[in-house]
């Protein structure tokens, strides 16, 4: 969440930068005047607290001194104002809850290096990397559920029959390419993050970390009845997993690497395209995560990015990088670097990795701090992250661009370590 001491310091700055992202600043407004009834109350509260401290001294006195009479006066007065107090301190509460909530809504201020924009279209291009429109052949042209049903390596009309719209089931030397996939964005990043195989149901409180709720609540899975949530990442449960925590800066950065199920509603799908993997309920991804001090950032953002453009590379996939504009980042993101691929069946360019620093915003909302090595006090952590490889995109774009001219798809070299008793013969992968 925002620092409520730049709100209250800076609040011309908190304005521009929530205009930027074209955000109706009532709500701002609001809580700028919450905060101001919450410091009055608490002032006032406060007060009266210290008054009857020094009434119940008083009384202590004159009954010492046998003035039992004006002792019991002051004792009147004490117990009115006590009477006060606590109708102050449940305004105060009252108060201080509506300021947090505001605060929870509220998403992070751009970066000053955020490109303006309202949106998608203003997304800047920062490269594009292997792709030739002209280079792609009639074979490449065919959309990855058409490769995937003739193959028998995708089964979307039995996942409908499981589960129902927006659930697909890999067969085969299909679900063998996921785990490949996996494995190989694992392995490509245990050599400095550490793997975490975190628990895919949280509680609420995680969630509220890393800004999914309240903002997108009708974006998840509730189970009711435990009070938990079903992950829509890893960032979720990584982010926390240091909650209420103080690390020490010679600690820092820290970083950690997730495979796991995702679980997404999508409940903004209405009118897009959901056909085979390009927008699914359930899928499979690994992500990489760090914490930092914030001078340890950008470079932690430099390089998130350029291990998940790696892993592309590796893949022979022809992708682009765009720099988010400010209206189009996440709720919680300060900056954010989008990898998409090209997909030539379905003639998309498809984003496979959001690779984001958050500043404090989620540590704040974590109560994510660290100990400076020099210097008293402690400090908030800065947050990063980013899809190592997610799963249902990649695969498409790898089984759509890698298609051979006798319909069966040529696995590229990283994953064939892992794909061995799917190769060769008369199966779908060579």
């Amino acid at each position: 969440m925002l620092d409520v001491r730049l709100i209250r310091n800076d609040p011309d700055a908190v304005r521009s930068g929530l205009a930027r992202r074209g955000e109706d600043l009532a709500l701002l407004d609001r809580l700028v005047e919450l905060d101001g009834e919450h410091r009055a109350l608490t002032a006032e509260r406060d007060a009266l607290r210290a008054e009857i401290r020094s009434l119940s001294n008083q009384v202590g006195t004159l009954h010492r001194e046998g003035r039992s009479e004006e002792a019991t006066a002051l004792q009147e007065e004490s117990r009115a104002l006590g009477e006060r107090e606590r109708e102050l301190d449940v305004r105060c509460d009252e108060a201080s809850t509506a300021v947090r909530d505001i605060l929870l809504r509220l998403p992070n201020l751009p970066a000053p290096d955020c490109p303006d924009g309202a949106g998608e279209v203003d997304n800047v291009v920062v490269r594009v990397e292997g792709f030739d429109e002209s280079a792609y052949r009639d074979h490449q042209r065919v959309p990855h559920w058409e490769v995937g049903e003739e193959l028998g390596i995708l089964d979307v009309e039995r996942a409908v029959k499981l589960s129902g719209s927006m659930f697909v089931m890999y067969r085969g030397a299909g679900a063998a390419l996921v785990r490949a996939l996996c494995q190989l964005a694992i392995d490509r990043n245990v050599d400095r993050y550490e793997e975490v195989r975190p628990p895919t149901l949280v509680r609420t409180d995680t969630l509220i970390s890393t800004g999914h709720l309240p903002k997108f609540v009708d974006e998840a899975y509730h189970l009711e009845r435990d009070d938990l949530w079903a992950i829509p990442t890893a960032e979720v449960p990584l982010t926390s997993l240091h909650r209420d925590e103080i690390l020490a800066e010679g600690d820092l950065p820290r970083r950690f690497v997730a495979h796991t199920s995702c679980f997404r509603r999508e409940a903004g799908s209405a009118g897009k395209d959901t056909r085979g993997l390009l927008r699914v309920h359930e899928f499979d991804k690994v992500e990489i995560l760090a914490l930092g001090t914030p001078a340890q950032a950008a470079e932690l953002h430099r390089e998130i990015l350029e291990r998940a453009e790696g892993i592309v590379v590796e893949l022979g996939l022809a992708y682009r990088v765009l720099d988010l504009c400010a209206g189009d980042i996440g709720n919680s993101a300060a900056r954010t670097f989008d990898i998409e691929v090209y997909a030539p069946g379905v003639d998309q360019w498809l984003e496979v990795s959001s690779v984001s620093w958050f500043s404090d915003y989620q540590a704040r909302r974590a109560n994510l701090r660290f100990r400076p090595e020099s210097g008293k006090g402690t400090e908030v952590l800065h947050t990063l992250n980013g899809s190592a490889l997610a799963v249902p995109r990649v695969w498409a774009a790898l089984v759509e661009t890698h298609r051979q001219p006798d319909g069966t798809v040529l696995v590229p070299d990283p994953l064939r370590p892992y794909l061995t008793p799917y190769l060769g013969g008369d199966g779908p992968l060579r």
